[in-house]
């Protein structure tokens, strides 16, 4: 698990930027209601996708993370609208929100139980009749058929925490039923393989810790791959909205 902490200063420009958190709050912003007044950004990180949010005319955007570095940046675009606070115990009160978005959240999960608690409290914030939209599927998106999959593809798989039906599922079981789904381009996320070399290293994947022969095996298989700078195409993101019933 990356250290998201020490992740802060580099995040944005690592993933994507501006472009990626465009698009991201494009493909919310059209599963929400125009009548959205009040939402919710759990795990708003640096804030870069949560002020794109805020900027839709009529509505009052909060976000909270757990991390006091996103929490810092975050607070540096959107003042006075961030709380550090747990996405599994929100400090909020029942029914408070039109909206409430988890975006790249729930595949951070520890495991199903976890999923439940997060999308337990999405759904306790939310007003009867409110919107819940949640990314799912998320590593499944960053396969893309390149040759980097390919060399990827014998690795030690991952528990998958944010399948779209066990996240259809758990929402279910918190009286949340489907409402819509968008997809998204993770503009500039497309890997290269120094750069997958690279996370590799800094313990992108959990499967292959740094410094493991496995891990080395993997990325001294990717330094043989053409072209090490050209990005393969970029991922393309999955997000699904539910609808709380009352």
């Amino acid at each position: 698990m990356l250290d998201y902490d020490k992740e802060a200063e580099r995040y944005d420009a690592s993933r994507g930027g501006e472009p990626r958190a465009a698009a991201a709050a494009e493909a919310v912003l059209s599963l929400l209601p125009p009548d959205t007044r009040a939402l919710l950004d759990v795990a708003c990180g640096t804030g870069i996708v949560t002020r794109r949010l805020a900027a839709r005319d009529g509505m009052r955007v909060t976000g909270v993370d757990l991390a006091p570095a996103m929490i810092r940046q975050a607070s540096t675009r959107l003042p006075g609208a961030v709380v550090r606070a747990d996405s599994r115990r929100l400090p909020f009160r029942d029914g408070q929100f039109d909206a409430v978005c988890s975006v790249w959240l729930l595949h951070l999960a520890a495991g199903p139980a976890e999923v439940r608690s997060i999308v337990g409290e999405c759904a306790r914030v939310l007003r009867p009749g409110g919107i819940y939209v949640t990314t799912v599927d998320k590593a499944a998106s960053h396969n893309v058929g390149s040759d980097i999959d390919v060399v990827l593809s014998s690795r030690p798989p991952s528990p998958v925490r944010d399948a779209a039906a066990d996240v259809a599922s758990c929402a279910a079981a918190h009286g949340l039923v489907p409402a819509g789904q968008a997809r998204f381009t993770g503009q500039g996320q497309g890997r290269s393989p120094r750069r997958t070399i690279a996370d590799l290293r800094r313990g992108w994947f959990v499967t292959l810790p740094p410094g493991d022969p496995l891990a080395d095996g993997f990325a001294a298989r990717l330094a043989r791959l053409p072209d090490q700078d050209r990005p393969r195409p970029d991922p393309v993101f999955s997000l699904r909205s539910f609808r709380k019933a009352g």
